[in-house]
């Protein structure tokens, strides 16, 4: 089979996002370059309601979907039309993300070398109003059978993707974003392009390798592959560093992006590869105190992290060095606007500096209780405290479909990750069982914090057993 051959997929839904909503029709051209080989078509039972505004839009309704196969029946047929074609769409990341999660819901990794048809026009025909579909359409006079659905817009997609590359500039635009950008000139000796694009487009922590093998760089993307090639497109020293020491590359996939961070971070401190400058640190030679002082003002302060400070003192958090332990003071400061005296980013005995700049309420200057003081002081401790007052069981998404990540933090720490099928996620004792146990270090609490006010996650009180969030 032809390297230049291209599969021109369109999809119909029933909404927007491909994890809540179902294809309902698919179309697929099988184009050489120059001449189209085959076609495909076929309506999809969505086994949903097709909210009104789509039948609307697409002219697909309820009763034209009763009776047609559903996924599972045609997915064979799309892996072998797809099958070492290049896969185009216009707005490749919808119609690629929809099949990506149909096939993830039957345990199968779906992965092909992309190209979307909306950059590409971008580059080919600058200065147009609009690259949308219907406007291009519209531009260039291309005629279309039915607008909204599937074969036709793929039909017409084809269209546009010939009139791409029949420019000789154009065409190289188009192998440029085939391959993430990359020019295989700047690809290190030992790795070649076809290895990268055999690496999956999934969540995970990656590892580059010397000539010895040793890991000399680690990192973690939601598109392991895409981040891969991003670090080859890196014009930084950085990036020429890497591309001077990497002969080979290895991932682990996790599914979850949470567990991907937590596992970037044990693995720099493991493995502490040269060219990772962030996490290597296993020592936290600094940490945060907080105190109350006899006006009756909630304190924070930074001190060396010692045995005996962590015996005396109210340690709320560690860090591996001065620096960051005063930056993160002085944000959480700044964003609930503490006074810098009792931070003891700027020591005073009177009016603070920040108050000047009005950026202090003026407890320093007697003009805010400590009662009301103390109470975004305490929203302060929260922030910056990397010990857990509850243990818990936090799940996240799993590697496939049917399985759930699990993160344990016991005694107040993290204590690890595992993975089980998302049917046992009800009993607490397998999912502890399941834990990988690991190294617990103060910047992971941050990591989970973090991650869990951005993006949420289920999390189950291993004391109550109730779902907690």
């Amino acid at each position: 089979m032809s390297k230049r051959e291209y599969a021109i997929v369109d999809i119909e839904t029933t909404g927007g996002r491909a994890s809540r909503s179902r294809i309902t029709e698919i179309g697929i051209v099988i184009f050489d370059g120059e001449k189209v080989t085959e076609t495909y078509e076929t309506l999809l039972d969505p086994e949903q309601y097709i909210p009104a505004g789509i039948v609307e839009l697409t002219g697909i309704t309820q009763e034209m979907v009763a009776g047609q196969p559903k996924f599972h029946e045609v997915a064979r047929r799309i892996v072998e039309l797809t099958d070492g074609r290049i896969f185009v769409a216009h707005n490749a990341k919808f119609d690629y993300g929809f099949l990506r999660a149909e096939f993830g819901r039957l345990g199968y990794t779906f992965s092909r070398r992309q190209l979307c048809t909306v950059r590409l026009a971008r580059k080919c025909f600058p200065g147009l109003k609009s690259y949308s579909l219907g406007n291009l359409i519209k531009h260039f006079g291309i005629e279309v059978d039915a607008r909204h659905r599937a074969l036709a817009d793929a039909q017409a997609t084809t269209d546009l993707l010939a009139r791409c590359l029949a420019g000789e500039d154009c065409a190289e635009e188009a192998r440029r974003l085939i391959n993430h950008g990359i020019k295989e000139t700047r690809l290190p000796k030992q790795i070649k392009l076809e290895q990268i694009m055999e690496i999956p487009e999934d969540t995970g922590v990656y590892y580059f390798h010397d000539a010895k093998g040793d890991v000399v760089y680690v990192g973690k993307s939601t598109n392991i592959r895409k981040r891969i090639a991003q670090h080859f497109n890196d014009h930084t020293s950085k990036g020429s560093r890497i591309a001077e020491k990497v002969a080979d590359i290895t991932y682990e996939v996790t599914g979850s992006e949470l567990v991907a961070l937590l596992l970037e971070s044990e693995e720099i401190k493991r493995l502490q590869p040269r060219i990772n400058r962030a996490q290597r640190g296993k020592r936290f030679s600094h940490a945060i105190h907080s105190y109350v002082n006899e006006r009756g003002f909630r304190c924070f302060d930074v001190v060396r992290n010692t045995a005996q400070a962590r015996k005396e003192l109210d340690i709320i958090s560690e860090y591996p060095s001065i620096s960051r332990a005063k930056g993160r003071l002085n944000f959480v400061r700044k964003h609930l606007e503490l006074c810098s005296a009792f931070t003891n980013i700027y020591p005073s005995k009177s009016a603070c500096f920040h108050y000047h700049l009005k950026q202090c309420r003026g407890g320093c200057a007697g003009e805010e209780a400590p009662e009301t003081y103390n109470l975004r002081a305490e929203d302060a401790r929260l922030h910056l405290r990397n010990v857990f007052d509850d243990d818990f069981l936090l799940f996240d998404c799993g590697r496939t479909h049917d399985e759930a990540s699990v993160i344990l933090v016991e005694e107040g720490k993290y204590q690890g990750f595992g993975y089980i099928d998302k049917e046992q996620c009800h009993d607490l004792a397998t999912a502890i069982d399941s834990v990988k146990r690991s190294v617990t270090y103060p910047d992971t609490a941050r990591i989970i914090q973090r991650y869990v006010s951005e993006k949420g996650g289920k999390m189950v009180n291993l004391r109550s057993g109730k779902v907690v969030r």
